[in-house]
């Protein structure tokens, strides 16, 4: 029985064993089990934190590239202006060029008007002396020929020829020599 004991006694020992062992795998899978769960944990942690950075990410790319966009929206905008600017321009200084001209057009046109006001006044002034001096003198130069030659004179006659009663006179009044006067006789 010695034998058989030390059968038992071996039996009992390898049962002490593997309850030992299985116990130890028991406690082993237990960590290795908290470890895992632990780990998921942290990976189902991560997973969410770069799910949601990616997600940020792709907002701020849709954010950006809607900017950009708008900005490309915005330039073809100020593009367009620019260049109704730029016509606008062109049109003013087309019109500011023909404002010019007529500018200098009218400036020359004053030029003549102050220049025919100026030799209307000179003629104004000839005119003026010879109402003055030339028609008195001529006046008198009539009266004195009524007086001597008793003619009546007929007013509707051209004006350089003086025509009179029954006998029909030419008298031409040189306006250049006031005093000298030619008569002549006509049948």
């Amino acid at each position: 029985m010695a034998q058989g004991h030390k059968f038992q006694d071996l039996e009992e020992t390898g049962e002490a064993i593997l309850a030992f062992i299985n116990s130890s795998k028991a406690e082993k899978l237990k960590l290795i089990k908290d470890e895992l769960q632990t780990f998921s944990d942290q990976h189902m942690e991560t997973k969410k934190i770069v799910t949601q950075i990616l997600k940020e990410e792709a907002q701020i790319a849709e954010s950006v590239g809607q900017r950009l966009l708008d900005m490309e929206e915005e330039k073809k905008q100020r593009e367009r202006e620019l260049e109704s600017l730029e016509e606008q321009l062109r049109q003013c200084i087309a019109k500011s060029q023909i404002t010019d001209s007529e500018l200098q057009f009218l400036k020359g046109e004053l030029e003549s008007l102050k220049n025919t006001e100026h030799e209307l006044e000179t003629l104004q002034s000839e005119v003026d002396e010879d109402t003055t001096e030339v028609i008195p003198s001529a006046v008198y130069v009539a009266q004195l020929f009524y007086l001597i030659t008793k003619i009546k004179w007929e007013y509707d006659a051209p004006p350089n020829i003086l025509k009179g009663g029954t006998i029909l006179l030419f008298v031409v009044i040189a306006v250049c020599t006031v005093s000298v006067c030619c008569v002549s006789e006509c049948v």
